[in-house]
């Protein structure tokens, strides 16, 4: 029983000079995947950014919601298509996309960060124009033919982040959930990446961390190990290589364009991992694959 006391304030103990480190400083989470669908991973993910609040750290959380978008499309007899994994959004779907994510999703996560002690606030980026974005041109590589311009709907980028309204909220400590989706100089509503948008907010604050929960270990090398660390030279030859593939490329490039507006490190974590951001955060070896400048 001795022991097993020791080892607890050892592990404190490993976690104080991060502790000291990252107080006061920022740190922005892509939350998605399993981590926001399972029931005992979601409550783990609300207990550890309430914990991560009540430590000094401002945690600002950027969610998605593809899942279950797809379910209440499939519901409302709502045809869905993807354009090299992007959502094609016509008016009818960007009205379920704001009513899943801003609504139904957003909601469920504060409630769940309220509930364990923390102090959350939901927001969209139609809320104090907090993502200003504009409609994403997409194209397509042809062979010795110029690019295929294609028409992805609402599909938008980021513009623009109001740093000022986050700021404030840090300020009173509360915790910033934001829903994906942007607002055009007339008010137009965009439906926006939530990799794309966690790296723009990273960027906007300077964060100390971003960091993005996904379903798989990390960025995987050509013979499927997990590399731990990498340089921003690395990661671009890995993506220059293809040796990343599918998903892991808009991340890693996200990562990328975060680091190059200030952002210190970006991670990709699994976060089918109980508590990995802690784990990430507060140990010596961490977990998953950092990103750094």
């Amino acid at each position: 029983m001795t022991q097993e006391l020791i080892a607890k304030a050892e592990v404190l103990l490993e976690a104080l000079p991060y502790l000291r480190r990252f107080q006061g400083q920022t740190v922005v989470v892509k939350y998605g995947g399993a981590a926001q669908q399972e029931p005992a991973l979601k409550q783990g993910f609300a207990q550890d950014v309430t914990l991560l609040q009540y430590l000094g750290i401002n945690v600002v959380v950027v969610h998605g919601g593809g899942p279950q978008i797809g379910d209440y499309l499939k519901q409302l007899n709502i045809p869905t298509q993807f354009v090299e994994g992007l959502r094609v959004t016509d008016a009818a779907t960007m009205d379920v996309v704001e009513m899943v994510l801003a609504g139904k999703i957003n909601k469920e996560i504060v409630n769940l960060i309220n509930t364990a002690g923390g102090r959350a606030v939901g927001l969209s980026g139609k809320d104090g124009r907090l993502l200003a974005a504009q409609k994403l041109e997409y194209y397509k590589p042809r062979e010795e033919e110029p690019p295929e311009i294609i028409d992805i709907g609402l599909v938008g980028e980021v513009t623009g982040v109001n740093t000022d309204l986050i700021r404030t909220l840090q300020a009173q400590h509360f915790i910033p959930v934001i829903a994906p989706v942007g607002v055009g100089e007339g008010g137009e509503t965009y439906n926006i990446n939530a990799d794309s948008v966690a790296g723009a907010v990273a960027g906007g604050l300077a964060a100390a961390k971003l960091i993005l929960l996904t379903d798989v270990p990390g960025v995987l090398d050509g013979q499927g190990h997990l590399i731990s660390s990498l340089s921003r030279r690395q990661a671009v030859e890995l993506l220059e290589a293809g040796v990343a593939q599918g998903g892991m490329i808009p991340k890693l490039k996200c990562c990328l364009e975060a680091l190059e507006e200030g952002v210190a490190k970006a991670h990709i974590l699994d976060g089918r991992i109980p508590h990995v951001l802690l784990l990430e955060i507060f140990t010596d070896s961490g977990v998953g694959t950092e990103i750094v400048a």
